[in-house]
């Protein structure tokens, strides 16, 4: 029996990009540190990324909980 969890690949998708988006405000940072940029922005960036990241990082683990109580009970 094959069981597909759609939430899974969305939520990995989600990781990566939030991933991307993190290390994309952190090297703004790093750039407009040095050049008197507006780092304020690219700190809320990269908080708003840990924000997705996690976010995402939690629909990983329900649907770990959900397939492990899904395969208790075909047990």
């Amino acid at each position: 029996m094959v069981i597909h969890m759609p939430a899974i690949s969305s939520a990995y998708s989600g990781v990566y990009a939030a991933n991307q988006r993190f290390e994309a405000a952190a090297a703004n940072t790093v750039r407009d540190a040095s050049s008197g940029g507006d780092i304020v922005s690219d700190v809320v960036g990269q908080i708003e990324s840990r924000t997705a990241f996690e976010a995402s990082i939690s629909v990983v683990k329900t649907a770990d909980e959900m397939m492990g109580r899904l395969l208790d009970i075909k047990a």
